[in-house]
């Protein structure tokens, strides 16, 4: 198997790490950290225009046909900055759903508009009782003359504040009661009796929680048919997985360098840190799980496409490897920069609080662990 990049994948690279070390520094992040909205407008406005936007998206729709290992390629740069913008939302999680689940009439009307930034999506499905379980939907969606009306409540949205719609995972309930079946549902972010309340997140963006209080929508507010769309679900939290590992690797990356500098330059009895065999071990530690971190990372996008069960495997073993290795990294940086590295003026800091963030996402490391085992039994 030939693992090395394409010509255009080597290109998109550079591209997204030369564009990532100009424009985030560390004001820039500060600036978005106190920002209502979380990110800038403007650099999203930027991604569009370099075609990131349009990376996934079908080229019959605006985009320009990318995969898994493309976006992957451009998390981790993401990583690299600490990038904030509404990407993993709007672009892995929300146009996935759309291009897989949507009628065509759905897809012409809102991919070409994800694709030139014009349009913002979040995806809401996680709720409190469900415990990283997608199966596990209270939210309903009841049939009604009109079309639908939707109850019930979802938690950790990301970005959902700065979504111009949003996806709603519900359990449909037709004219003989509950179907057993999930269907999803696009509600505008403005319509009445969606109450949002939004919060920071930790290391950066932010997210929030949603009320549906008897949303009221019309018929074709359904994505697709009333098919259970579970399996599409899970495929696409796989996905954002896997470009959420990507990411990491990205900032367990930057720690790692960070942190070699740092002892470089940094003397203790006249020597610097890095003259000392004991520090040598732990910056070699630290290496090796960014690596197998990489791989991880790599397999789990490798696999995006593949049978269920396969894909699962990887994703949630991608997941729970590089959950360890981030914490790993992060506690080695933070302990090899002494007491400095957990204050607001050093990066390192922001950099190990995104990477704690990314162990709860989607589930932590035991939730997948459990999950991968599970699989394999399966299997």
């Amino acid at each position: 198997m030939d693992l090395n990049l394409s010509d255009e994948q080597r290109l998109l690279r550079e591209s997204a790490e030369r564009f990532v070390a100009e424009s985030y520094d560390a004001d820039h992040r500060r600036k978005m950290a106190n920002d209502p909205l979380g990110y800038s407008p403007d650099v999203w406005k930027q991604f569009a225009e370099l075609g990131w936007l349009a990376l996934p998206v079908p080229e019959e729709f605006g985009g320009l046909g990318g995969g898994a290992v493309e976006i992957g390629i451009l998390m981790e740069a993401f990583g690299r900055g600490l990038v904030s913008e509404p990407y993993i939302a709007t672009v892995v999680l929300g146009a996935a759903l759309i291009e897989t689940c949507g009628t065509t009439a759905q897809k012409q009307e809102r991919l070409p508009k994800v694709a030139d930034g014009s349009l913002k999506l979040a995806f809401a499905h996680s709720e409190r009782a469900a415990r990283f379980d997608l199966a596990k939907v209270a939210t309903t969606a009841h049939k009604t003359a009109e079309g639908w009306r939707l109850s019930g409540s979802k938690i950790a949205v990301l970005d959902g504040h700065a979504a111009d719609e949003i996806i709603v995972s519900a359990h449909i309930h037709d004219h003989r009661g509950p179907s057993g079946r999930i269907g999803l549902f696009l509600v505008q972010a403005k319509t009445p009796s969606v109450a949002m309340s939004d919060y920071q997140r930790l290391g950066g963006g932010r997210a929030c929680n949603i009320e549906l209080s008897g949303v009221e929508l019309p018929q074709d507010a359904l994505l697709g048919d009333d098919s259970d769309v579970l399996p599409v679900i899970e495929w696409a939290v796989d996905r954002a997985m896997a470009a959420l590992g990507a990411e990491a690797v990205g900032i367990m990356q930057t720690l790692l360098d960070t942190t070699l500098d740092y002892t470089k330059i940094r003397k203790q009895f006249g020597r610097p840190l890095s003259a000392n065999q004991v520090i040598r071990h732990r910056l070699a530690d630290m290496a090796m799980q960014v690596d197998e971190a990489r791989s991880m990372a790599l397999r789990a996008a490798l696999k995006v496409d593949a049978a269920p069960v396969e894909r699962a495997r990887a994703a949630s073993g991608a997941k729970a490897k590089i959950g360890k290795c981030a914490r790993f990294v992060g506690e080695q940086s933070i302990q090899l920069h002494g007491g400095m590295g957990v204050t607001e003026e050093l990066e390192v800091g922001a950099y190990f609080k995104r990477l704690v963030a990314f162990d709860t996402l989607f589930g932590g490391s035991a939730h997948h662990y459990a999950r991968h085992a599970q699989l394999g039994r399966t299997a």
